[in-house]
């Protein structure tokens, strides 16, 4: 029977060495949360390392699928139920949106298969800050512009319920959406802006 040697006192850690590594730890932990937990289960991504590694976009589909189940509870008489930690994420999502007033505020409603472009005039060197949310389904969506033989793309969606964040136009002409409904309902979209541009066209 072979024994592992005791250790001696002095190689054991000290108590400052436990906080400092107890403090570490819980440094790490918090970062992993902000940067992965929230993108990857809630579809938060403060940070933007989540959009980066493509955990945000995983997250939002496990929210979709999430709000689904909750209609189909209400559908057969289930009681809702809430808890703590959504009324967190609720109350963090708020204040996220309240940090600026809209400028403008665009609600259009698009049957199955139809589609439509809504974009905002800008100059080179603007920035559009947005936050867009579809009821009654799910949208696809592409964020872009093409102007005087350039092009860019900024974001693009299938089968979203809601966006939001910001760019800088790298050449000056109507950048924003071209929007499809797959689905096979009507889907209710409202789209809120602000930012530099002269002015909001729309075109079926």
């Amino acid at each position: 029977m072979y024994n592992a040697p005791q250790p001696k006192l002095e190689d054991l850690p000290s108590n400052r060495q436990l906080r400092r590594m107890s403090i570490i730890a819980a440094i790490g932990a918090t970062a992993i949360g902000v940067m992965v937990y929230l993108p990857a289960e809630y579809g938060i991504d403060p940070t933007g390392v989540g959009n980066i590694l493509g955990l945000t976009e995983m997250g939002e589909i496990k929210q979709q699928l999430a709000d689904e189940a909750a209609e189909d509870e209400k559908l057969h008489g289930a009681e809702g139920s809430s808890s703590l930690i959504d009324d967190v994420f609720g109350l963090f999502v708020s204040t996220a949106h309240a940090q600026g007033a809209w400028t403008d505020e665009v609600t259009f409603t698009l049957e199955p298969g139809a589609y439509t472009e809504i974009k905002a005039t800008m100059e080179k060197g603007a920035t559009l800050t947005y936050a867009w949310t579809a009821e009654g389904g799910r949208i696809n969506f592409d964020l872009h512009a093409h102007a005087g033989g350039e092009n860019v793309t900024y974001e693009k969606g299938r089968g979203q319920t809601s966006g939001e964040g910001s760019f800088e136009t790298p050449f000056a002409g109507d950048h924003g959406w071209f929007w499809r409904n797959r689905d096979k309902t009507a889907v209710s979209v409202t789209l809120k802006l602000r930012g530099d541009y002269s002015g909001i066209v729309r075109s079926d």
